[in-house]
């Protein structure tokens, strides 16, 4: 068998404590809110109008949007330019997850990444 040459504690971590769940938590909810404040006017009504939150999975930051009708899916997707461009904002590598309304399709994703190549 194999053993690492690594220190414990320069090992991957395998399991997420309880604490560290409720501070990634914590960083979500507060992206949220900053998020919120940071839309214009059209897209927070728009998302007053659907359930969405932040997630983090295998360290990507996703908006995720969960539509409850066809009107508020149908915008949602009109205005996912501006969302991708106020998400830029907090990090240079998202996504947003589009949730239509239940049983009526499959949910679907689009990146958000900025780099260096693409400023200026």
């Amino acid at each position: 068998m194999y053993k690492s040459s690594l220190y414990s504690d320069d090992l991957p971590i395998y399991e997420i404590s309880l604490r560290d769940q409720l501070l990634l938590r914590q960083l979500e909810e507060s992206i949220g809110k900053k998020f919120f404040q940071a839309c214009d006017s059209i897209s927070r009504n728009l998302l007053t109008s659907c359930h969405w939150y932040f997630s983090t999975d295998t360290g990507v930051l996703a908006l995720e949007i969960v539509c409850h009708n066809h009107k508020s899916y149908w915008f949602v997707q009109h205005i996912l330019f501006q969302l991708g461009m106020t998400l830029t904002k907090f990090t240079n590598n998202a996504k947003i997850n589009i949730h239509p309304p239940q049983g009526e399709g499959e949910p679907w994703s689009m990146k958000v990444n900025t780099s260096a190549d693409d400023i200026g």
